[in-house]
């Protein structure tokens, strides 16, 4: 009671930190009156001023007012937009490493070219990290033109770029990208064999647009690369077909985790089908000889019984096409992991392709707080407020309209059922359309939304569904969905990247009317038609009352719901927004009080009746208050693990990262060599133990194999005196010696060319089989918890220690293969073809992927690019001809740069 008191009189915290940037907003107006008087070139030169005020030692602080002023005059030029001042103070947040909360409509991407262009002056690059290639290419071509009017270079990274595009957008002073993209990048980079075919700089500042969705949202799914194994057609098939004769009550099912499992009437049944199918070593299901069984049993269980067709996915050409739950997009190319992809695909009976091993792997909140700073902009970050700061120490800063909002938001309805629910909804969409009022819905599936349609053609309501079906045509229906009379069906408005404008968006109306007339007096006329029909159009929705938001039932998350309203009342216009729910919706009936809504509403409403109260509404809230929570701990529980993975990752990158740089990695191999030694003669000769008990022909037979020496280890035993560290030190002589007489047959720098080669080799095969190792070991982690343990400790000891075992085969390897190997220098021929590499961002918990690379060519086109050595000085296509790229350090497995299509080796790099 007192702080809503204290509130009431001066304000909450975020209001008071508000007001207090009022006083740089006024002194950002102050520069406005001598800016306006210069001309373009004076204005784009502010650019060098600050520079070498930078330079001289000044602060980005000191020269923000003057910086934020020089951007309002350069978009007012450009653009005809003038920053309104609650843009600046957006602005401001940003360039402080917070997070700016604006509204729908509120200009974030114009915001953002304030914080964008203060940040860049110092030269060490910007990343705009945002939810789509749609809105990177569009923001770097729109807001890149404020940039380059100031001198600034604008780069897009988009897929299937080559390296040398990657690389001259990264080193551009503002880079936009995905949020996957930027990722795979930094994971592609520590897989390349030489620094200069590294595309990334170092990180410096980073602004992500839709942070909510990047952050919160995607940040429970890692970036993986991954690459192909063996078939197992036949047993995803075999099992499958097990699966599918299970009844309801051979196992049990958790919505909430979206998982199955068996009961133990249904785990004597698989035993029976799976040995009568020959796929059961013994008759005990959980003997260890049938881990893969189970894996895959598990896997196709969930695929037929917790995953639903035109829900989760959709069967397009003969493929299974992942539906992204945030989104309602087609995932073309995306696969699901662990074997559940191939799992489905034996379900739907289409071909089977395999799986993939995990080569690299990232999360969203590790790679992001690598950035030593980091801001947002979002219309719904509050509510997960909490959740920024704790992870990734930014606070929220909720940004105040630029007018006041108009909209007005109605309480929810609740219903019996479904049915009566879409009858009600399909008659107030009729009402409004009869009226011209336009209607958005928001649904959450493609099933609800063509349920809904079906309703709505019964009432004789034209209408456009934008769902996972028909995503192409997106943008264009959204920018469509404020004219007069309009009704929308949407899945999931999250992300959309389109502002609904009342009466009609202009751009997109002359872009689709007037795509085909030339330029001319005619287009013109055309032009200035369409423009005062949009005018006129948008008054006549404003007196029908604005845009209608109707929500078909409450997502798990507030901030969803809370996009889906925001589409209304832009820039103060009026508008509406209204919930409907009822008993069959997934948020009341998994995570809802059962007994107190099913019994007051079973008892107390009578078919198609409804019922609205605010006290059902704040359990509504409450309700999804849980599922919210719930999914913190899940996106929290992805970190803890992650960051135990990541001290390792550290390590490795930086170690590559020391080996590329080196002129020689002599020093290493020899520590390596010697720490090696080390190992074996302490194995088999423990200290404080007697001559006679040590393994010496042990000893013999792995320093003959590791170190290609035959030491006359048992006539030292017998040598007075002697003890481990004698024998050790012997054997380090010999071994020495010997590397030191097959170096001294060749070149030297031959020989530091092989070592790096070798060492860098050997470090991304045992990097690579240790993350398999540890996916293995986080999976059956958690069973420690039934023995009073800590999966998560338990977790941390066994991951350092396979670590160390990790690296004590790296160096018994590098030692091996160097003692072992002879130099010879084969002839050059084409090397083969390098795998399809996978680019994957896929949920553990859910099975969900929403990576942007699904049919790996931008993955290959990077990875391992240096695998295959510098390009010879080649020829063009078919051998013959002067190549025009021979002196660029192109990858021989990377798209060529003259646009053909063609790998290099297969075109211009083509060995003569």
């Amino acid at each position: 009671m007192l702080g809503a008191i204290v509130k009431s009189i001066f304000g909450s915290s975020n209001d008071r930190y508000v007001k207090s940037l009022d006083k740089i907003v006024q002194q950002i107006n102050a520069f406005e009156s001598t800016l306006e008087a210069l001309n373009d070139q004076e204005l784009a030169a502010q650019t060098v001023k600050f520079r070498e005020q930078l330079a001289n030692g000044s602060s980005l602080d000191d020269i923000l007012p003057e910086a934020f002023a020089t951007v309002r005059e350069a978009s007012k030029r450009v653009f005809g937009m003038r920053h309104f001042d609650v843009q600046m103070i957006g602005g401001i947040v940003l360039h402080r490493g917070e997070i700016a909360e604006m509204r729908t409509g509120e200009g974030k991407t114009l915001v953002a070219t304030t914080a964008t262009y203060l940040n860049a002056l110092e030269g060490k690059g910007v990343h705009i990290v945002t939810v789509n290639d749609y809105l990177a290419r569009r923001d770097a071509e729109w807001m890149g033109q404020v940039h380059q009017f100031l001198g600034l270079t604008v780069g897009v990274i988009v897929p299937n770029l080559n390296e040398f595009e990657r690389r001259e957008a990264y080193a551009a002073d503002i880079t936009y990208g995905t949020n996957n993209e930027f990722g795979f990048d930094y994971l592609r980079d520590n897989m390349k064999h030489e620094r200069s075919q590294m595309v990334q700089r170092p990180f410096n500042f980073a602004i992500v647009d839709e942070v909510d969705s990047i952050l919160i949202d995607e940040a429970r799914t890692p970036l993986i690369i991954s690459g192909p194994t063996d078939d197992k057609s036949e047993l995803y098939i075999s099992v499958d077909a097990v699966v599918k004769q299970f009844d309801p009550e051979d196992y049990e099912t958790d919505e909430k985790q979206k998982s199955v499992m068996l009961t133990e009437d249904g785990v004597e049944k698989a035993e029976r089908m799976l040995e009568a199918a020959g796929l059961l070593e013994g008759s005990n299901l959980y003997d260890v000889e049938n881990t893969q069984v189970v894996h895959h049993l598990d896997q196709a269980l969930k695929a037929v019984v917790m995953f639903k067709r035109d829900t989760d996915y959709v069967v397009k050409d003969g493929k299974i096409v992942i539906i992204d739950e945030f989104t309602g997009r087609m995932m073309d190319g995306r696969r699901w992991s662990n074997g559940l992809h191939q799992a489905v695909e034996a379900k739907e009976g289409v071909k089977i392709e395999p799986e993939n091993q995990t080569l690299a792997s990232i999360t969203f909140q590790n790679y992001f707080r690598m950035y030593p700073k980091l801001s947002g902009m979002t219309g719904t970050a509050a509510t997960e407020a909490a959740e920024f700061y704790d992870i990734y120490k930014m606070n929220v800063v909720t940004i105040p309209t630029n007018l006041p909002i108009q909209r007005i938001d109605e309480e929810d309805e609740f219903y019996k059922n479904t049915l009566d629910k879409f009858g009600a909804i399909a008659k107030l969409i009729r009402e409004k359309n009869e009226k011209g009022q336009p209607v958005l819905v928001g649904t959450v599936s493609i099933e609800k939304s063509e349920l809904l349609s079906d309703f709505l053609n019964k009432e004789g309501v034209k209408h456009s569904v934008l769902n996972a079906r028909f995503h192409e045509s997106e943008a264009h229906i959204v920018a469509q969905a404020g004219r007069l009379g309009a009704v929308t069906v949407a899945t999931n408005m999250a992300g959309r990247g389109t502002d609904i404008q009342l009466g009609g968006n202009f751009e997109f109306r002359t872009d689709d009317e007037l795509r085909d007339m030339p330029e001319g007096p005619e287009r013109e006329e055309a032009i200035a038609r369409i423009k005062m029909e949009v005018a006129e159009e948008k008054q006549k929705v404003l007196d029908a009352g604005g845009l209608c938001v109707i929500g078909t039932e409450r997502h798990e998350s507030r901030r969803i719901d809370n996009q889906l309203r925001g589409r209304s009342g832009r820039q103060g216009d009026p508008g509406l927004s209204k919930f409907y729910l009822c008993l069959e919706d997934d948020l009341l009936r998994i995570f809802g009080p059962d007994t107190l809504f099913s019994k007051m509403m079973n008892s107390n409403l009578q078919d198609g009746e409804a019922i609205g109260s605010k006290w059902l509404s704040k359990a509504i809230e409450t309700a999804q208050k849980k599922v919210e929570a719930r999914n913190y701990e899940v996106r929290k529980q992805v970190v803890e693990y992650d960051d135990v993975m990541n001290d390792q990752r550290k390590v490795i990158y930086e170690q590559r990262a020391d080996i590329m740089d080196a002129e020689a990695v002599d020093d290493v191999v020899v520590d390596m060599r010697h720490d090696t030694i080390n190992a074996l003669v302490a194995d088999a000769c423990p200290q404080g133990s007697y001559p006679e008990h040590w393994d010496v022909e042990g000893l013999k037979e792995r320093v003959r194999d590791v170190l290609a020496i035959d030491p006359p280890i048992e006539t030292w035993v017998d040598e007075d005196g002697i003890d481990p560290e004698i024998v050790e030190q012997r054997i380090t002589e010999m071994a020495d010696a010997h590397m030191n007489e097959k170096m001294g047959k060749d070149d030297p720098s031959i020989w530091r060319q092989v070592e790096k080669s070798i060492l860098l080799d050997r470090l991304d095969h045992y990097w690579k089989e240790h993350l398999a190792t540890l996916d293995a070991l986080r999976q059956v982690v958690f069973l420690r918890a039934y023995a009073q343990r800590t999966p998560i400790n338990e977790y941390k000891q066994e991951a350092f220690s396979l670590f160390e075992r990790m690296l004590e085969g790296i160096r018994e390897d590098v030692t091996r293969i160097l003692a072992v190997s002879e130099l010879r220098m084969p002839e050059p021929a084409a090397l083969p073809d390098l795998p399809d590499f996978l680019t994957g961002h896929i949920d553990p918990f859910t099975g969900l992927d929403n990576s942007n690379d699904g049919d790996g060519s931008a993955a290959q086109a990077a990875l391992f690019g240096s695998l295959a050595g510098s390009p010879e000085a080649g020829a063009s296509p078919g051998g013959t001809g002067e190549n025009p790229y021979a002196d660029l350090p192109i990858s021989r497995n990377a798209p060529c740069p003259c646009g053909s299509g063609n790998k290099y080796k297969h075109c211009h790099g083509a060995l003569v």
